[in-house]
């Protein structure tokens, strides 16, 4: 397949959790807290389009069989990066508008009751600033100092692991999972920067 029309197959994909939270609102089916429903969503798949993001790399490397291989997943990495932007400024949208009411005297006594915004926005801060340099022109610019930028995506996913830890009330189930993504996700780059 081109790579145009993998381009657009990907961005119509990634799309689709949004066509359904949308469908889901204007149904009326989000359940008893709707303002819960679309925070908590748009929350997951942050995490989901950021693990798909870091999958990219290990992928290429370690997946690399006779007639099928996972190189072409490289060309799309920014987009799947801008996607978890995306879905981040949506969840941050999310739990402005309908959790504190764009009401901002709240905000310190949500972060009182809600810990876990405090791992949040350094995150989301992380995410912009990849975001807006994610562009060639960025990478020309800051040279070396492009990929170390780009490094912290680590940080971000330690980052995004630690609030939804810190949520958990009953099961750790998946807090457990996501834990164990992560380090499947981050071990083989331990390895490789050890070997290098």
């Amino acid at each position: 397949m081109p790579v145009l029309w993998r381009r657009v197959l990907i961005f119509f994909l990634a799309l689709i959790p949004l066509v359904f939270i949308v469908y889901k609102t204007l149904a009326n089916q989000l359940g008893a807290d709707p303002a819960k429903t679309i925070v908590l969503f748009t929350g997951e798949w942050t995490i989901y389009f950021l693990f798909i993001t870091l999958a990219v790399t290990p992928l290429r490397r370690l997946v690399n069989f006779t007639n099928f291989h996972f190189r072409w997943l490289q060309i799309h990495r920014r987009m799947l990066g801008l996607f978890t932007l995306f879905y981040a400024i949506l969840h941050v949208l999310a739990f402005l508008v309908f959790i504190l009411g764009l009401d901002f005297s709240r905000f310190g006594k949500e972060l009182v009751e809600r810990p876990y915004i405090l791992v949040t926005i350094p995150a989301v801060i992380l995410l912009i600033a990849l975001g807006v340099t994610s562009t060639k022109a960025m990478m020309r610019r800051l040279g070396k100092n492009w990929l170390r930028l780009h490094k912290s995506i680590y940080l971000i996913a330690i980052l995004a692991w630690v609030h939804v830890l810190m949520q958990v009330r009953s099961s750790y189930f998946e807090a457990v999972l996501f834990g164990v993504i992560l380090l499947a996700l981050l071990l083989p780059r331990l390895y490789w920067a050890v070997r290098k």
